[in-house]
C-alpha cells in the first residue's frame, strides 16, 4: 500500500468519526430539549396575591408542611417553624385534602403568654398538590359580641329592679288609700325610684352616644373653674346631708376644649361617687392644675377605696364594687364607664389610684387649651 492510499483511507476514518460524534452531539441536545422542565410546588404569581390579601395565608403541601405563609399568619400564631396550628385545623386540611371540599371553621388560640384569640378559617384546595387556608383574627368582634349580650342583660335587669319597686309601691299605695301617712311615705319611696329610673336610662342615653370616641360636634372653649363649680353644686345638697365638706382648688385661667355637656356629666359623676361612697363627716377635694401641655382634674375622698384586683375593671359598664352597697345608694354602675368615653370622646384619659380604707382619687387629663379674648368676644 504507497502512501497516498495510507492517507486516503485515514481522512476517511477520521470523517466517519467526527460525523458520529457531531450526530451523537446533536442527539443530546435533543434530548435535552425534549425533556419537560419542572413543574412549581408554588403557581406563579402566588407570593404576590399572598402578600396582598387582608386574611392571613398559608399554604399546605401534601406531607402537612408549611411552603409559603404570609406574615400576619406567623404574627396570628398559626404556623410555627413549618407546622400548621392548631391541630383542629390541620384536620380540617386533611380533610379538604381528602374529599375536595371547601370548608369553614372557627378556632379559638390561647398563647401562653396573653388572651385567647379566636380565628376564623376557611380553608380550599389550590391545586392537585397545595392546600390554601385563609384566616382572619375575630378576636375583637368576639369580644364586642360578649360586650353587647352583657350590655343587653343588665340593662335589663337593672331596669327591672325600679320598675318592679314601682308596681310594688303602686300596689301600696292602692292598698293605703285610707292611710295618709303611708300613702306619703310609700309616694315619696316611688319618686326615689322613678329618679333612680330617669338618671338609669339618661346614663344609657349618654353612654350610647359616646361608644364612638369621638368628639363631638358641640365642642367648645370650656373654663374649668365654671366646671368644677358646676360639678360642685350638683352634689352640694347630699354632701351636706352626710356631712361632707367638698374642698376646691383650682388653679386660675384654665381652658379646654370639648363638649360641656359630656364633660360637666363625667365632673359631676366623680364628685357625686366621692360623696357617695365617703363616710358622713369627711373631706372630698377637687383640685385643677396645668401639667405640660394637659389639665389635670382630681377629685379625691377618704372613703372605703378599691382593692387593687379591682381598678381594671371599675370602668366596665354596670361593673360595681360592692353591688350591695350599690343597690342601697342607687348606684347603676354607669358612671365610671361614661367618665372613661367622656375623657376619650375630648381627647383625653382618666387616671385612678385608690386603696381600702385610705380612699381614692380619679384624675381627668384632658388637653389644654389657649384662650384668647376674642374668642371669647366671637
Amino acid at each position: 500500500m504507497d502512501t497516498s492510499a495510507g492517507l486516503l483511507i485515514a481522512g476517511a476514518i477520521g470523517a466517519a468519526v467526527g460525523a458520529m460524534i457531531t450526530y451523537l452531539w446533536r442527539f443530546s441536545e435533543r434530548r435535552e430539549a425534549a425533556v419537560p422542565e419542572p413543574t412549581p410546588l408554588v403557581p406563579p404569581g402566588a407570593d404576590q396575591v399572598l402578600s396582598v390579601i387582608s386574611s392571613s395565608a398559608v399554604l399546605i403541601d401534601s406531607s402537612d408542611t408549611v411552603v409559603k405563609a404570609s406574615a400576619p399568619a406567623f404574627a396570628m400564631g398559626i404556623v410555627h417553624d413549618d407546622r400548621l396550628e392548631p391541630e383542629e385545623l390541620m384536620t380540617l386540611v386533611r380533610q379538604v385534602r381528602r374529599d375536595g371540599q371547601v370548608r369553614e371553621a372557627d378556632f379559638s388560640l390561647q398563647p401562653r403568654r396573653g388572651t385567647t384569640s379566636y380565628v376564623h378559617a376557611r380553608v380550599a384546595p389550590l391545586t392537585s398538590r397545595l392546600i390554601l387556608v385563609l384566616a382572619d383574627d375575630r378576636t375583637r368582634e368576639q369580644r364586642v359580641e360578649s360586650i353587647r349580650r352583657d350590655f343587653v342583660a343588665n340593662v335589663s335587669h337593672e331596669l327591672k329592679t325600679p320598675v318592679g319597686a314601682l308596681n310594688l309601691l303602686a300596689e301600696a299605695v292602692g292598698e293605703a288609700k285610707d292611710d295618709p301617712e303611708a300613702v306619703v311615705r310609700f309616694s315619696s319611696r316611688m319618686h326615689l325610684e322613678s329618679e333612680r329610673l330617669t338618671r338609669l336610662v339618661q346614663q344609657i342615653i349618654d353612654l350610647s352616644r359616646l361608644q364612638n370616641d369621638m368628639l363631638s360636634d358641640d365642642a367648645t372653649t370650656i373654663k374649668i373653674g365654671e366646671l368644677v363649680s358646676e360639678a360642685t353644686e350638683h352634689s352640694a345638697t347630699d354632701a351636706e346631708h352626710k356631712g361632707i365638706e367638698i374642698a376646691t382648688a383650682v388653679e386660675p385661667d384654665l381652658y379646654v376644649h370639648g363638649d360641656r355637656a359630656q364633660l360637666h356629666a363625667a365632673v359631676s359623676n366623680l364628685v357625686e361617687n366621692a360623696v357617695t361612697y365617703s363616710p358622713d363627716g369627711s373631706r372630698v377635694t377637687v383640685t385643677a392644675q396645668l401639667d405640660g401641655e394637659d389639665v389635670r382634674l382630681t377629685v379625691a375622698d377618704n372613703g372605703i377605696g378599691i382593692p387593687g384586683e379591682e381598678l381594671d375593671r371599675i370602668f366596665e359598664r354596670f361593673y360595681r364594687v360592692d353591688p350591695a352597697r350599690a343597690r342601697t345608694t342607687g348606684g347603676t354602675g354607669l358612671g365610671l364607664s361614661i367618665v372613661k368615653h367622656v375623657a376619650a370622646s375630648n381627647g383625653g384619659s382618666v387616671e385612678v389610684w385608690s386603696e381600702p380604707g385610705l380612699g381614692s382619687s380619679f384624675t381627668l387629663v384632658l388637653p389644654a387649651h389657649s384662650h384668647d379674648i376674642d374668642e371669647e368676644n366671637a
